[in-house]
């Protein structure tokens, strides 16, 4: 739900703004004057801002001039009884976006604001865009309202004064490498290489050649010289994404080329010294697996100097109305689709999901129901699989809850290594041909258990079963009385 200020000295014209907002989904506050509306600025997150301008003490332009000088960059829609050509110039030219006259019908003060909205999400996915591709995507990129994250990035910006190494903690999907970035981006390395490694992804014969590099001819198939990340990092950032899947042996190697500052490549004669900042980042408690001894304690120590924990979108809900306007904007651009935003029915339900995945999840999500959606809002229908994860969640949460092992999501705090799956001696079943005694049992057995089987499978018709046999049917009778078998004959 969108949070409108509504700075105006008009008590009456406050109340009317306001219920006009309420019943159209948004959620409206009141400033009297302009210092109050610039108090509730600095405290609250807005997403837009209807001014008046004709005001005592400040009015409507002084407001729009103090909220430049503090880079607040709310859309902003001013009202004014005054509608000469030369008063609506000078507003647009202090920022306003769009502008009306007292008093506004209901339907186009809505469409003012929803096109406000619109376009600010549009500006604000340009620029995050711009910003990641060109490498300064900074902390004031990242889509946040949730006081939770103010932690994190001023952590992030304290890093980013100094070349100490980093471990970034957070479940997957909460936007790791988005901060690595942001410290990279904030550094005075913000103009250097950036280069990603995702340690679980690389196979274990290739990590060595990956991370150092190799030399011609130091193994089958090395056929040119390969630099290695660090080499390719030197001066900028390494970013060792999921740190914890790095294999043992390979962790003393990157112990001594963080300690050193050196890396040996494959094949080298002497190693190769490098200048770069390391930082990593882990889906589960580096912690927990250097307790476990999945993990070089030495190492974790070099790594965890300075660590940062990302929560994860469960956590900071607060953050999804921001996401979720900002991801509509970013798809519908990119697929030529013109839809606004979500109803507040479908606000509501994504708001009482648990987001397992994150925001990596939720953006996926919105990108499905962007393409799928057969209107300009999206309803709860172009969200089928949040429907059904919803739908019977008592009974879900009840078999959970009597089934522990089977709790999502699972906190970082409590994933560890996964214990090996072994499977059991499959039983040994007793074979026909031996006896209870566990001895072959005699020809005698075995032939009556045969017969009285073909009897029984061909329902007594005695040819049938001569035949199955392969012996007369004088034979069969006879055996049949041998064997006492009277009682199955049938025929």
């Amino acid at each position: 739900m969108a949070k409108v200020l509504i700075i105006d000295d008009d008590p009456v014209q406050c109340r009317l703004s306001t219920e006009i907002l309420k019943s159209n989904g948004f959620e409206a506050l009141e400033a009297l004057s302009g210092p109050l509306g610039l108090d509730i600025l600095e405290d609250q997150q807005i997403d837009a801002v209807i001014l008046d301008l004709v005001m005592p003490e400040m009015d409507g332009m002084a407001v729009m001039a103090e909220m430049s000088k503090r880079q607040m960059n709310h859309p902003v829609i001013v009202q004014t009884a005054n509608s000469s050509i030369e008063t609506i110039v000078t507003a647009m030219r202090h920022g306003a976006v769009d502008f009306f006259v007292k008093p506004v019908a209901p339907e186009r003060l809505i469409i003012s604001l929803e096109n406000a909205l619109k376009r600010q999400s549009l500006e604000t996915c340009l620029r995050t865009e711009r910003n990641r591709l060109s490498g300064h995507f900074g902390f004031d990129d990242i889509i946040t309202k949730s006081p939770i994250m103010d932690r994190v990035k001023e952590l992030g910006n304290k890093a980013s004064a100094s070349n100490i190494p980093v471990l970034i903690e957070g479940e997957s999907g909460t936007g790791k490498e988005l901060i690595a970035r942001a410290i990279q981006a904030s550094s005075k390395r913000a103009n250097k290489p950036f280069v990603t490694v995702n340690c679980g992804a690389i196979p274990p014969n290739l990590v060595e050649s990956t991370l150092f590099g190799h030399k011609k001819g130091s193994f089958t198939g090395a056929n040119t010289d390969q630099k290695g990340k660090f080499q390719e990092a030197d001066g900028g950032t390494l970013f060792l994404d999921e740190i914890g899947e790095l294999p043992l042996d390979m962790q003393v190697k990157l112990l001594r080329a963080l300690q050193e500052g050196e890396v040996e490549p494959i094949g080298a004669a002497k190693p190769e010294k490098v200048d770069v900042r390391i930082i990593s980042a882990t889906n589960k408690r580096l912690l927990n697996l250097t307790k476990e001894g999945h993990f070089r304690e030495d190492l974790f120590y070099r790594l965890n100097v300075f660590p940062i924990y990302l929560p994860p979108l469960r956590e900071r809900m607060d953050d999804l109305d921001a996401l979720i306007a900002h991801f509509i904007a970013r798809f519908s651009a990119e697929e030529g689709r013109h839809i606004s935003q979500c109803t507040p029915k479908t606000v509501a339900m994504l708001k009482s999901y648990d987001w397992p995945g994150n925001v990596r999840q939720l953006e996926n999500t919105i990108y499905r129901a962007v393409v799928l959606a057969s209107n300009a809002v999206l309803e709860t229908e172009d969200f089928p699989q949040i429907c059904a994860s919803l739908e019977g969640a008592d009974r879900i949460r009840h078999q959970l809850a009597a089934r522990p092992n089977m709790a999502i999501p699972v906190h970082i705090d409590q994933i560890s290594e996964p214990t090996p799956i072994v499977s059991p001696e499959p039983t040994k079943q007793k074979d026909r041909f031996v006896g209870e005694d566990g001895d072959i049992a005699p020809l005698d057995n075995v032939e009556r258990d045969l017969i009285a089987f073909a009897l029984d499978q061909y329902q007594g018709k005695m040819s049938a079963v001569a035949r199955a046999l392969g012996i007369g049917r004088s034979t069969l009778y006879r055996k049949i009385k041998e064997y006492g078998l009277e009682e199955s004959d049938a025929a």
